[in-house]
């Protein structure tokens, strides 16, 4: 049986997010088993026995994620504070440590799921699986560079941006892949059976994974037939749905949404108040970004516009709204839906974007895929 660490190791490669042999990634299965051993395996293994975990990653992140976060960490040390979503749910900030020792390493992993040592790179951990840590490193990158283009944009409108910054810039340039041409087609709809409506939702999620539209676990997907909502599930991989979809009766007859997504109250509001039934929630890198800049520096709430952001900000023809997860006073469930009911998706500040179609997912798979094209011409027209 393959080991998860090695699973999870394949996938932030396929994602582009370390290179070929450089991670170091250890389970627990009674002794401590280690995908490879090289000089710094001894360290983590001390690491590993400090702590009650489950599982340790380690390794130094692929261009254009090294040269940004070493930028990002050795200008904020000791401390990386970031504001997108992912961060303020699951990693908080992300302490930063100039040598790789193992007390100091240990310190800070019990107060943190994660932590950045200069000139290496990121250890992180799973307290339960190797999943966790797989998240954590993804998190941190998607997070990071979210950080670092948005401050930059901020920094080189106001004339600010220094030599280190620039040059940083250009070295990220240089390795970040470009935004090809996507023309996936997908199962086309109406749907006649809930089997093909399974099919739909599974094969909905691969796509926005392949082309770099959603990180790690984060993300969602849903479609309304016959009275209920097939949705995935919460923590599932967009691109491995088969066996994490849940069916969940919008009229809240059945407790099967137990273990759906967190943004089930979110879908059934858009689906009840609409007339769409295929719902796509990914992570867009560059629309995160965009979301994130807004000129008005004299804002009241200019310290809490993911929940409490009052102007009307669009990118495009795209609104731009505020929330956060969950039902509370200031949950997306209150700001996406009204978004939507004009609109061919919204961007939530700091979160994602979400997307909306009356038939099939191709029509809200494109409008994904445009807007975040949108945002990335947006960006770098600005700069």
């Amino acid at each position: 049986m393959k080991r998860m660490m090695h699973i999870f190791e394949n996938k932030l490669i396929e994602q582009r997010l370390i290179a070929e042999d450089t991670a170091i990634f250890g389970e627990r299965e009674g002794s401590i088993v280690w995908n490879r051993t090289t000089r710094l395996t001894d360290i983590l293994e001390s690491v590993f026995n400090s702590l009650n975990i489950s599982s340790l990653l380690y390794s130094r992140p692929a261009e254009p994620y090294w040269s940004l976060l070493e930028y990002l960490c050795e200008s904020s040390f000791p401390v990386l504070h970031l504001r997108d979503n992912e961060t303020r749910t699951f990693l908080h900030d992300i302490p930063i440590l100039r040598d790789f020792d193992p007390a100091a390493i240990s310190t800070e992993l019990r107060r943190r799921k994660s932590v950045y040592v200069l000139g290496h790179g990121i250890v992180t951990h799973g307290t339960m699986t190797s999943e966790q840590a797989f998240v954590n490193y993804s998190s941190i990158c998607f997070s990071a560079f979210v950080k670092f283009f948005a401050d930059y944009l901020v920094h080189i409108r106001a004339g600010e941006a220094s030599a280190a910054e620039k040059e940083t810039m250009k070295r990220v340039l240089d390795n970040l892949s470009p935004m090809n041409e996507i023309n996936d087609k997908l199962l086309t709809g109406p749907f006649a059976t809930e089997e093909d409506v399974y099919r739909a939702v599974s094969e909905a999620g691969k796509p926005v994974v392949r082309h770099g539209l959603v990180d790690s676990v984060m993300g969602n997907v849903s479609y309304l037939w016959n009275g209920v909502l097939f949705i995935s599930q919460t923590g599932s991989f967009l691109d491995a749905l088969e066996k994490c979809i849940d069916p969940c009766p919008i009229d809240n007859s059945s407790c099967a949404g137990i273990t759906a997504s967190t943004e089930l109250p979110t879908h059934l509001a858009i689906v009840r108040g609409t007339s769409k039934k295929a719902v796509l929630h990914g992570h867009p890198k560059f629309s995160v970004i965009m979301s994130l800049f807004c000129e008005k520096h004299d804002c009241p709430n200019i310290d809490a516009c993911n929940t409490k952001c009052v102007e009307q900000r669009y990118l495009g023809d795209i609104p731009i709204v505020p929330g956060e997860s969950g039902t509370g006073k200031f949950a997306i469930v209150n700001t996406v839906p009204p978004a939507l009911a004009d609109s061919r998706g919204a961007i939530v500040y700091g979160h994602g974007v979400f997307t909306t179609g009356a038939v099939d997912f191709n029509e809200p798979f494109q409008n994904l895929v445009d807007i975040e094209s949108m945002a990335r011409t947006g960006y770098f027209n600005l700069i």
